[in-house]
């Protein structure tokens, strides 16, 4: 059985806040980058060449797996691998800012999922971080303007079903690291990119794949593949075995915070008040999301419980169950009476009686009388005068029991 560690939320938040400066970081370089490469190309080449490049770094990750990784595994990558292509089906008719705001929407579905399938509930004090996270989206997104296109129901629609897959990948993801017997992140994380990649290209070989032309193209790939995919992803898997699913996502949703922060450094774009605002409402999220020291003792506490149910399990079956031999039949002892045989000279209870019934064995009670008349030096003709049974001297019933031995004996005891 495998060793569970305590959960460290601060590191599980220092965690996920890198996941989501590195998922935001990846925002304004592909936005560079699709313009001279399909989106459905960069996808399939980012992520087969991150689930590549952690392959590469420890090859003997995928050896000795159960079936049990490998399914979750594919079914994460198939969960996240869906999301991503509808996503970039969707990307054509709908204005980005709404387009983002609908993938943001995941921070509002994950805890109605976890309330309906796991029935966790969720503390008020994580709902106003989810009510945060949701305005300082919209303050990023929707307030700061529109572009003036048209919106495809259907395109939001299947934006929004990425964002559903988005939630139950983390609810998955969060139940997987819970387990006690063990969570193989670094292998979930190889196996779920190889799916996303895989369905990715499936997805870009339509039309033929392309691949980037200049070594500026081939740099902003690799960084999109190793420190957004690579490193996020792995970086996801460990932290999420620190905190639960929806804190997680609250903390993931600030990729907008880190977006706009890239923007005002690097591509040197003005800060507007909305950039302000929104900074503010993700910064409160982002505390709220915080589990509170005895919420951790709380997890940490319920994981013990379940090991140490599921090691009395364990001990239980290997324990050795020994049988009875004698194997005695329930119920009370069966009594025989004189009139079941037909010829009373010969029945078993002259000479042996029944066990538990109500006659002794007259032979055994006169072998011990014998002995103890003998041990005690007794003379013979005396001994009638002291010691009687029933009228008869006992000193008579020895000397009757020695000299004739048959099955017929006279029974000196009723019935």
């Amino acid at each position: 059985m495998a060793v569970v560690a305590a959960p460290r939320p601060l590191l599980g938040a220092v965690l996920l806040l890198f996941v989501s400066a590195a998922w935001g970081s990846a925002f304004p370089l592909m936005k560079d980058l699709i313009h001279r490469l399909p989106v459905e190309d960069l996808l399939a080449e980012r992520y087969l060449l991150a689930a590549l490049t952690l392959f590469l770094i420890k090859p003997g990750c995928l050896r000795g797996l159960s079936r049990d990784t490998w399914l979750n595994g594919a079914l994460l990558g198939v969960m996240f691998g869906v999301g991503q292509v509808g996503q970039a089906m969707a990307l054509g008719s709908l204005p980005s800012a709404v387009s983002g705001f609908a993938v943001g929407c995941s921070v509002v579905i994950t805890p109605i999922l976890s309330l309906v399938l796991f029935k966790d509930p969720v503390r008020r004090r994580v709902w106003a971080g989810v009510a945060l996270a949701v305005a300082g989206m919209a303050v990023f997104t929707l307030v700061r303007g529109v572009e003036d296109r048209g919106i495809s129901m259907l395109a939001l629609g299947v934006t929004l079903t990425a964002a559903a897959l988005y939630s139950g990948h983390t609810l998955l993801l969060g139940r997987l690291s819970e387990r006690p017997t063990g969570f193989p992140a670094y292998a979930l994380t190889v196996i779920q990119l190889f799916t996303i990649g895989v369905l990715t290209g499936g997805f870009a070989v339509r039309d033929g794949i392309s691949v980037p032309v200049g070594p500026s193209d081939w740099t902003i790939l690799l960084h999109l593949s190793v420190i957004s995919c690579a490193l996020g992803f792995l970086a996801r898997s460990h932290a999420q075995a620190h905190l639960p699913a929806v804190p997680s996502q609250i903390l993931m949703s600030t990729q907008p915070l880190w977006v706009a922060a890239i923007a005002v450094i690097w591509f040197h774009e003005q800060m507007g008040w909305s950039m302000v605002v929104g900074g503010l409402l993700m910064g409160g999220a982002t505390l709220l999301a915080l589990p509170s020291r005895s919420e951790a003792r709380g997890k940490e506490r319920r994981r013990l419980l379940f090991v140490a149910r599921r090691a009395a399990k364990v001990l239980e079956s290997h324990r050795i169950k020994r049988e009875d031999p004698l194997r005695l039949q329930r119920g009370v002892a069966p009594y025989i009476a004189k009139s079941a045989c037909a010829d009373s000279a010969s029945c078993p209870w002259q000479t042996r009686s029944l066990k538990g019934g109500a006659e002794p064995s007259l032979e055994r009670l006169i072998e011990r009388a014998t002995h103890i008349v003998r041990a005690k030096n007794l003379p013979g003709p005396g001994c009638c005068q002291s010691v009687t049974l029933l009228g008869r001297c006992l000193c008579d019933l020895m000397e009757e029991s020695e000299q004739v031995h048959t099955t017929r004996l006279q029974r000196w005891f009723r019935s």
